[in-house]
Parts: C-alpha cells; structure tokens; sequence
C-alpha cells in the first residue's frame, strides 16, 4: 500500500528568500523519509500554487494527500484559507483523499533552533552580555493566536532567567522597536530579538529594522530549513496518514 503523498503547505511571499527557504525545508523532509512523495505548495505570492501542487500528485496517481500547515500559529490562514483551498482541490478531483493536519505551531524543538538563531546572531555581532530580551512573532487580528506569542515569549523568557516581552509584526502593538525602547526605558541595554518567523521576507525584515533602530545589539534569524522543523513536520504527517485510514480497517 501506498503511503499518502505530503504537501508541505506555506503562505508564501513575494520575496525569493521565503520560497528558497520552504523548498529546502521540503527537500530536507525529503531527504528523511525517502519513502514518501513530498511536495511544496503556497497559498499565495509563489510557485507552485497548492491547487498546481494537488494536481501534480494526482496526476502521478496519488489518491491520499496528508496537508502539513507551515504555520506557526492558528490564526486565519490555518482556520480558513487551508480549509477552503483543500474543499476547492476535492471537489476537482473525484475520489481523492485530503486531509490537514494541525499547524506546526510553537512546539518545544523549535525553541532549541531559536536559541541556535540567537546564539548565531550573537556572535556576528560579538555580543557578550545580554539583560533582556524581545520575541517577535507575526501578529494577528485572532488574540488567541496572539496570546499563544505571549506565553511563547514568557515561557522563553523564563527559559533564559531574562526579563522577554512578545512584540508583533503587524496587527497589534507593541512592535519590535516599542519593545526594546521598553527594555530601554527600564534600564537595560543589551538587548536581542528572537523571531518567531519560518522563512525571510518582508516582516522578519521590517523586525530587524525597528529593533535595530530602536537599541537591539542582535536580531536572530527565522528558523529556516532546521532539521528540528522538518522532524515536527514528519510527526504532523504521521498522524495525518492514519487520520486517512478508515476505522475498519485500523481495528481489522
């Protein structure tokens, strides 16, 4: 039996970067589990679009697709768009199987590669000394997927024994730059921002700027194609695939 094919599925962007990053995290999946058909997709702003990357995979006659969201949150995106690009796939397409699975979301590991990021971060711009820091996450007009931030950057903030405040890209306040000029107007002075992005582009950007401009001595990178993504991803898809195995059959 065939183990169903996997769409890596991202929002996309228009910078070249997010794409060249979400491709070698697909390839890395790939890599790791040789055995499987994986495919990268966006919902938007990039090639191959996911209805592109649907009918490739049928066409190659796969019947069963397991959706892992690469987003690290559930917030519009994951509540509607994928829900709504996956209904439009199986109605064009008779008698195949799609299911998604949760959002990557923030699991533990990926805590372990932003403290690889800052620790990156750190020593390019040969910081010694650190009294505070800024977690820096998307922002969202859902305050659950705020809140998830919030306690994300307390709970690594509580990780590092420094006092963290969680600041948004867009949507709701504080940006990066309030964030830090906090830390600032409280007396501190080594400061640096984790991201809570996937890949490049214009928001992880605009992050490091405000932070930069604000006093940040670093700004650490997304998370990138890391192993310890790609293992979550395989995980998501694991439970996808028996999600796709009808009752019957799992106690036959």
């Amino acid at each position: 039996m065939t183990a169903p094919a996997l769409i890596a599925l991202a929002h996309g962007s228009r910078d070249p970067r997010s794409a060249a990053t979400i491709n070698a995290l697909t390839e890395l999946v790939a890599c790791m589990r040789p055995d499987l058909r994986v495919e990268p997709a966006f919902l938007d702003l990039a090639e191959p679009s996911f209805d592109a990357a649907v009918d490739r995979l049928v066409a190659e006659g796969h019947q069963e697709i397991v959706v892992v969201p690469l987003l690290l949150s559930e917030a519009y995106h994951a509540r509607v768009d994928v829900p709504a690009a996956i209904e439009a796939a199986v109605q064009r397409h008779d008698g195949i199987q799609v299911h998604a699975t949760r959002v990557l979301g923030m699991e533990a590991a990926f805590f372990r590669v932003l403290d690889t990021r800052l620790r990156e971060a750190l020593s390019k711009n040969r910081v010694r000394e650190l009294d505070a820091l800024v977690l820096a996450g998307a922002g969202s007009s859902d305050p659950i997927a705020n809140a998830a931030i919030s306690r994300a950057a307390r709970a690594w903030g509580a990780h590092h024994k420094l006092p963290t405040i969680a600041a948004f890209a867009s949507s709701v306040p504080p940006a990066a730059g309030e964030a830090v000029r906090q830390h600032r107007a409280d007396g501190r002075r080594h400061i640096a921002v984790g991201t809570l992005f996937l890949a490049p582009g214009v928001l992880p950007d605009r992050v490091a700027e405000l932070a930069y401009e604000a006093g940040a001595v670093a700004v650490a990178e997304p998370l990138g194609a890391d192993v310890e993504v790609a293992r979550v991803i395989l995980a998501r898809y694991a439970v996808g695939a028996v999600d796709l195995v009808p009752l019957d059959a799992l106690f036959a």
